[in-house]
């Protein structure tokens, strides 16, 4: 994208944004642009369906166990990319969230398709829109992300994450397809987007509202995470106020 000067318009989420409580950034992920840089062309879709992992007080979190080789990735750097397979076939993207040897990742559950639709039809093999990129392993078969790209840096390269202005109210749920932890208020959704994961009766729904709505209610305790996560509030509280 340009401007009236030719200058480009589009700007890349940067580390700071990362690095900041899980809810935080997965409220503010929602809108946002995932960006694919292919060998085929470029793909991009608006991420409109997320969930926060809350690392090793989250017994869903893979961070859960710190020992386990795969949680390293969490104790790094933000705004890295963290993918895994999923039932030995679906890869699934999250981004590596909080400041340096505290974990916590977000995965990105949705996306509503904007830029190579007929790309992510052919990588999928099905033409309905509103199914190729409905569900986290679809959305990463669609824009061809593969687990060779973990660990890779969000902020730079070929898989990106753009910044973009927009406005709706979320959902706040709990999550989906766990057995652990799976009560917990941690799944934000754009209400009344059309490209969200397909309805789950056993899920929870706890509120509805703007972005800052929904922020305030984790702050002021009207959203509860029941974990142990110490200073969850008391943290959250100094990020949305500015500190």
């Amino acid at each position: 994208m340009m401007d009236v000067n030719g200058e480009s318009t589009v700007k890349i989420l940067q580390r700071p944004f990362y690095a900041r409580p899980t809810i935080l950034v997965a409220v503010d992920l929602l809108g946002k642009i995932l960006f694919h840089n292919t060998p085929k062309g470029v793909v991009t879709g608006k991420i409109v369906e997320v969930e926060a992992y809350l690392g090793e007080r989250d017994p869903a979190c893979h961070a859960f166990n710190r020992k386990a080789r795969r949680a390293k990735i969490f104790f790094g750097t933000p705004g890295i990319a963290y993918i895994f397979i999923n039932y030995g076939i679906h890869s699934c993207l999250n981004a590596i969230t909080e400041k340096p040897n505290i974990a916590g990742c977000v995965l990105i559950r949705a996306l509503e398709p904007i830029g190579g639709i007929p790309m992510m039809k052919e990588n999928r093999g099905v033409d309905d829109l509103l199914s190729i990129t409905n569900g986290p392993g679809k959305l990463t078969q669609a824009l061809g992300v593969s687990f060779n790209q973990n660990g890779v840096d969000l902020t730079q390269g070929d898989l990106l994450i753009l910044d973009n202005e927009d406005y709706f109210n979320i959902v706040v749920t709990s999550r989906i397809g766990i057995s652990k932890a799976e009560k917990e208020p941690l799944r934000f959704a754009i209400h009344g987007n059309q490209f969200v994961s397909p309805q789950n009766r056993a899920i929870t729904t706890f509120l509805k509202g703007s972005p800052e709505m929904v922020k305030n209610a984790f702050d002021n305790g009207t959203l509860k995470v029941t974990l142990n996560h110490k200073n969850l509030s008391t943290r959250l509280a100094t990020y949305t106020k500015g500190g």
